[in-house]
């Protein structure tokens, strides 16, 4: 009832875009645009009530609207009439949700085009489709036997049966699970966090108190000497950046801008460097395909060192975000409810190997698990992880869905149990000792003969985004539960069910797997500590407007924290080089437990001068020239 009041000051501006925009729906069902017409056609504002029927007598399907906003639109005072504005009202709602969803394109958009049209033909996906079945793992080299729709449920059945079982069996003896008979729902008790072992305190002590004393920019350039990271930045062009010294150039502009200096504060504090240089450095001669192939680069080389190898094989990865403050004046600018403050996100993927594979500025109003499938997609380095961790803002049914089918193995860790549900292979199936986690018998059962039917619509989308023709973010905002008219997002929904129950069922039977995930998760949100500590300019606001740029600082960031990362492993190395030498026995399960996030001895702000502190100055003068009565006599009135 009260939509339309908000909507008044912006309607003459959404009918004008209406119009200057072709829409078109992207299933049968084309009824929103229908009642746009219809609305359009009767936009007069002198119009209290327009006609329920089109032009040739038909009658305006409102199908795709709610029971209320049916009762909304109609006044029983005037039968065979809408209420315009309720009518408007309801009108832009669906089509704005149509938009988000998909249901509806923009002809000619990028963001909004029918996402359908981008997916490879059958023909091209069937050819691809043995050999992307076999690097996935959904099936063996040597098999012969043609994968389709019954293979698929076949596979799946085989795993949602088999975790079930090995849950049910094994929860007599799992002491750390609780299932209440009532409700259901799952209670795990706390693990306490094991205590350091007092070697390894002894050693990161050790380790801490040998770490020789660093500059920031240091790091930065003694990395550029020994990785090359810089040569990845130049001019469009791709020829000679023809400055004077590109290599100088390059790497304080990485600092200033990893740091989040103004140019202008920069260039009072380094020497040799203008505002002006640092800015075209910035903006003419780095890109964001640029900047991730210097992450890459820097990837790579912590990769070979040794030192890495004591906190894991580069296997794993763990996604979160963090909350980075921008101005109100911002398109992207937007309020989120889980940080409650303005800004965006910078969304990071970070290996087990402590470095930053990906990173990604998103804005706050969108679900973080869109943006999880593509860092893994898009990291291009020799770290290539099989399995992604995230906390609860990193999981949905069509993302574990779309996981599993590209081979990787998604396992978040769980807050609130409350909201979760377990689905059933079917109506019969009952188990011992974990039947209430499933809810009441025969309900939440996974509907096989949709997804057999619905294969090669699965397998169009799954080898589609694995090839780059379509990006997996774009597909997961279009493939949303606000569709009621797509196939494929109840398909991908089913298979999500599936495999979220049991990555879910595996969560609580296995107690290692809890402190791997809870290990992993720790690891990016101390990262994301680490990357605040090195922004440390202007309180880490993301001062730029255009989104090119904001995409651009926040990985300016991650290249400075990578860096970093890389530098302090070297340094530890040689720490334990040197503890060796004086007859030390490292311990491989000691070194695991150190953080290459030291900090303590990095100097961030550079050397202040003390030669001023010898100098005497002159005395001051308290007198200055100026008649200032005139002053005192216009005072005298206002008192």
């Amino acid at each position: 009832m009260l939509l339309h009041g908000h909507l008044k000051a912006d309607r003459p501006v959404m009918f004008d875009l209406t119009d200057a925009i072709e829409l078109k729906a992207t299933s049968e069902d084309a009824s929103v645009l229908a009642a746009l017409a219809h609305a359009k056609a009767h936009r007069t504002p002198a119009r209290d009530y327009i006609p329920d029927r089109d032009a040739d007598g038909e009658e305006i399907d409102i199908s795709f609207a709610t029971q209320n906003w049916r009762k909304v639109i109609r006044d029983r005072r005037r039968p065979g009439y809408f209420v315009r504005r309720h009518f408007e009202a309801m009108v832009f709602f669906y089509l704005a949700e149509e938009l988000r969803c998909g249901d509806v394109a923009v002809i000619g958009s990028e963001e909004y085009a029918d996402w359908s049209e981008q997916l490879l033909p059958w023909e091209q996906v069937e050819a691809k489709l043995p050999e992307c079945l076999v690097e996935v793992g959904l099936r063996k080299a040597a098999e012969a036997t043609p994968f389709d729709g019954r293979a698929l449920v076949a596979h799946l059945r085989a795993r949602l049966t088999e975790a079930a079982a090995k849950a049910d069996g094994g929860y007599p003896d799992n002491d750390e699970l609780f299932i209440d008979p009532d409700t259901g729902v799952p209670k795990l008790k706390p693990r306490r966090a094991e205590k350091p072992r007092a070697s390894a305190v002894r050693l990161e002590q050790a380790i801490k108190e040998r770490m020789p004393e660093r500059s920031l920019l240091g790091i930065v350039a003694r990395t550029a000497y020994w990785i090359e990271w810089w040569y990845r930045f130049g001019p469009a062009s791709g020829n000679d950046p023809k400055l004077k010294d590109s290599f100088g150039r390059y790497v304080i502009t990485t600092f200033v801008k990893g740091t989040n200096m103004t140019f202008a504060e920069a260039a009072r504090h380094i020497a040799g460097v203008s505002a002006h240089e640092l800015s075209v450095a910035a903006r003419r001669h780095t890109t964001v395909a640029k900047l991730n192939e210097a992450l890459t680069d820097v990837v790579n080389a912590h990769a070979k060192l040794d030192m890495s190898r004591a906190w894991g094989n580069g296997t794993t990865a763990a996604a979160d975000g963090t909350h980075m403050d921008i101005y109100l004046d911002n398109l992207l600018a937007e309020t989120s409810v889980r940080y409650g403050a303005v800004g965006g996100i910078a969304y990071h993927h970070i290996s087990d190997l402590y470095i930053a594979l990906f990173t990604h500025f998103v804005p706050c109003g969108v679900w973080e698990a869109v943006y999880i499938i593509e860092g893994l997609l898009k990291n291009a380095s020799e770290v290539r992880p099989g399995t992604i961790h995230a906390d609860t803002q990193g999981q949905s049914y069509l993302v574990f869905a779309l996981a599993h089918l590209l081979g990787i193995d998604l396992m978040p860790r769980i807050r609130n149990w409350k909201d979760c549900l377990f689905f059933r292979p079917s109506r019969s199936t009952v188990y011992e000792h974990i039947d209430a986690l499933f809810g009441e018998p025969g309900r939440n059962v996974i509907d096989w003969e949709l997804i057999e039917t619905h294969f090669k619509d699965l397998m169009r989308v799954t080898v589609s985004v694995r090839e780059g023709t379509i990006s997996s973010t774009l597909l997961l905002k279009r493939l949303r539960s606000g569709s009621h008219k797509n196939a494929t997002y109840t398909a991908f929904r089913e298979v999500g069910r599936v495999i979220r129950t049991v990555q879910l069922l595996r969560y609580l039977s296995d107690a290692p797997l809890r402190g791997r995930v809870t290990a992993a998760t720790n690891k990016v949100e101390a990262f994301n500590g680490f990357s605040d500590w090195v922004r440390f300019g202007q309180r880490g606001t993301v001062a730029a407007n255009d989104p090119v740029e904001q995409e651009k600082d926040v990985k300016f960031t991650s290249l400075l924290a990578n860096l970093l990362i890389f530098h302090n492993t070297l340094d530890i190395a040689d720490v334990v080089r040197q503890l060796q030498a004086e007859g030390w026995v490292i311990d491989p399960l000691d070194l695991a437990q150190i953080s290459p996030y030291l900090t303590e001895h990095v100097n961030r702000f550079g050397v202040y001068s003390t030669h001023e502190i010898g100098v005497t100055p002159e005395d001051y003068d308290t007198h200055l020239d100026v008649d200032f009565s005139v002053l005192e006599d216009e005072q005298a009135p206002a008192a």
